[in-house]
């Protein structure tokens, strides 16, 4: 009878091995992380700021740059050429005369400037500036006037000059009426230019040789609200 040999039962693995390696791994997950003290400087990537080449200058208390306002452009007596009225022109009255009736249109400018409106007058041979050319300083004065004033007379039809200065009149504001005024003097009605037949004129026969009248009408029209206000304002000028 063969004799049983006995098999030595596999010897059983330790334990404890495995069991450091748990608690090795338990340590591990229960420590925090440390934190390390990071600088001012490493704070900053590459990308993060931008660096000192690519920032605007800043501007010193010298290079401050202040708003500047916008230019107000002033008219006659220091208004605004924007309130318009009677200053924006800088005369009220420009009166075309032939020079045999110099010494007359001087008595009407006087008469005008000295009344309690103080009207504004521009007679050529005072008020010209020297050495400016005599059409251009005309047309000046016609276009910087409210009103015009011819001063009709036997001198005013032989002289060329006058017709020019009566045409330039008209066409300064051909359809404005009011704002050409005909003061006729020493003449009939018969000779009353043809060129003016579309308007009224002022006679003047009478005692001021129509003076009044003229100044009536200039007063009318020298404060325009508006062009047709103006104008309907100023129509009576009455034919003689």
């Amino acid at each position: 009878m063969a004799s049983s040999t006995s098999v030595p039962a596999p010897r059983s693995r330790s334990k404890k091995p495995l069991g450091k390696m748990a608690d090795w791994f338990r340590q591990s997950l229960s420590r925090k992380p440390t934190k390390t003290p990071v600088s001012p400087e490493n704070t900053r990537s590459d990308g993060s700021q931008p660096s000192s080449s690519d920032r605007p200058p800043s501007l010193g208390p010298s290079s401050e740059v202040s708003p500047t306002p916008p230019p107000t452009h002033l008219g006659a007596h220091g208004s605004s050429s924007s309130s318009g009225g009677r200053w924006s022109k800088d005369y009220d009255v420009c009166v075309c005369h032939s020079e045999e009736d110099l010494a007359a249109a001087q008595e009407l400018v006087s008469y005008l400037e000295g009344s309690a409106a103080g009207l504004r007058c521009f007679l050529q041979l005072r008020d010209a500036a020297p050495g400016g050319a005599i059409v251009s300083e005309l047309c000046q004065a016609l276009s910087n006037s409210h009103c015009r004033v011819l001063f009709i007379t036997p001198g005013f039809l032989r002289d060329p000059w006058c017709r020019y200065q009566m045409l330039q009149a008209l066409s300064e504001a051909p359809g404005a009426e009011g704002r050409t005024i005909p003061l006729m003097s020493g003449l009939s009605r018969a000779a009353y230019p043809a060129e003016l037949r579309f308007m009224y004129f002022v006679n003047g026969w009478g005692p001021d040789g129509g003076f009044r009248q003229v100044k009536e009408a200039v007063t009318r029209c020298k404060l325009p609200k508006g062009e047709g206000e103006g104008a309907s304002a100023a129509a009576p000028a009455l034919l003689g």
